[in-house]
């Protein structure tokens, strides 16, 4: 057995798969919170890379049966990966890379501009044809969903499509065990899933106002199945999450046109592409019984199930196949997984710590990512050992080119 047991009075049975890997106290105590609601099936599972989040704890598998808790969900629902490998080599890469990561910077909107003054550098001033034929395709049902809420109407939809974002997104060049080059990127549903998550949150707290004094945290307020807003919400999720799905997809038909630019070698791309969601909520089937799952920095690994598992940015990171553990409701880590918050980070390391540690990588090496610095993150490697009953490497990648947003 792989995992250990957390059980304590009133509560399902937790599930961890953490052995050999540090799990703080604050995220051993939000995760008893959470399974003390009491639409829990079975028991929750949590993965190695488990620590403290906003809502539930970052590594959870939640499993329910007639309830979903949109804060468990998050804000940047359907925030995951998308990988491809292509047909070059790292001896077609230019022995400088500085040029390719300007390229893939000047083909994708990142960041954030702050001030009103001047237009926001993370959308798009005038989306390319790609963001209009994939919008499109969204339109229908974001009308859907803003005629019954109309608040949702103003926010960054259209021109965040395509777009990567700050924190922990980015995109990535890589190289596997034999050279092969792999491009990767991580991002979600950007302004519009955020307005979508933070406004569900707040329903759900107000519909709940009258018993919210008696949950174990306000942020685990909840819809019923049945109740006035779950279908709305079910439905938002939903798009949200497809919008996540497109977003990366356009990104990368972005990344792959940039790098054309720079290679003029012809190349090939999708061979074993990937595209995986680790914020959201899904209807799935487990031990016979048909349940929502909520996976909050968690990746679906049913068997044969192809996902990803970035390291840090520094850091090795995976291409892996499910084994479709069932006591992990089929799911695996997310990634390496924080030990630290971005403001400690901050003030423990510094610009020359984040030089030295991703020196084999063209990336920014500036203050305002040292919170990304790999020493912030657990050992990727203690973190896949200690999921090896949840998946299997089928590659293992390396970093040579960064973006950060």
């Amino acid at each position: 057995m792989n995992y250990q047991v957390i059980q304590t009075p009133n509560a399902a049975p937790i599930k961890i798969w953490a052995n050999g890997v540090p799990v703080e106290n604050d995220a051993r105590e939000q995760l008893i919170k959470t399974a003390r609601m009491p639409f829990i099936y079975k028991h929750l599972a949590v993965m190695p890379d488990v620590h403290l989040g906003k809502g539930s704890t970052i590594g959870s598998v939640i499993p329910t049966v007639g309830a979903i808790i949109p804060a468990a969900v998050g804000v940047d629902i359907g925030c995951g990966m998308i990988a491809a490998r292509t047909t070059l080599n790292a001896a077609d890469l230019p022995d400088n890379l500085a040029g390719l990561r300007s390229a893939i910077e000047a083909a994708v909107p990142h960041g954030r501009t702050l001030t009103r003054v001047s237009r926001d550098k993370g959308a798009w001033e005038n989306p390319p044809a790609t963001v209009d034929a994939m919008w499109g395709e969204l339109l229908e049902g974001f009308t859907r969903i803003t005629q019954k809420h109309p608040r949702l109407q103003n926010t960054n939809n259209y021109k965040h499509l395509g777009t990567l974002g700050t924190g922990n997104h980015f995109i990535e060049v890589c190289l596997d065990e034999v050279d092969r080059v792999w491009f990767m990127l991580h991002s979600g549903s950007r302004g519009v899933g955020n307005a979508i998550g933070a406004h569900f949150i707040e329903l759900a707290q107000e519909d709940m106002r009258q018993h919210i004094a008696n949950l174990p945290d306000r942020d685990l307020a909840y819809f019923e199945e049945g109740s006035r807003h779950f279908d709305d919400y079910v439905e938002a999720v939903g798009w949200a999450q497809d919008f996540a799905r497109r977003n990366r997809a356009v990104m990368m038909e972005n990344l792959v046109a940039a790098v054309r630019q720079i290679i003029a070698k012809p190349f090939a791309v999708d061979v074993e592409a990937v595209n995986c969601h680790h914020n959201y909520v899904q209807r799935e089937t487990h031990f016979g019984q048909e349940v929502f799952v909520t996976r909050k920095g968690a990746v679906s690994a049913h068997k044969g199930q192809l996902g990803i598992i970035p390291g840090s940015m520094g850091a090795k990171s995976y291409i892996v196949r499910g084994l479709g553990n069932a006591d992990a409701f089929c799911s695996c880590s997310h990634g390496a997984g924080r030990t630290m918050s971005r403001t400690k980070a901050k003030k423990m390391f510094t610009v020359e710590d984040q030089i030295r540690t991703t020196a084999h990588v063209e990336c920014r090496k500036d203050k305002d990512v040292v919170d990304e610095i790999p020493l912030a993150y657990k050992d990727i490697d203690a973190v896949m050992a200690a999921q090896s009953d949840l998946v299997e490497i089928v590659h293992t990648l390396r970093q040579v080119v960064c973006v950060k947003g």
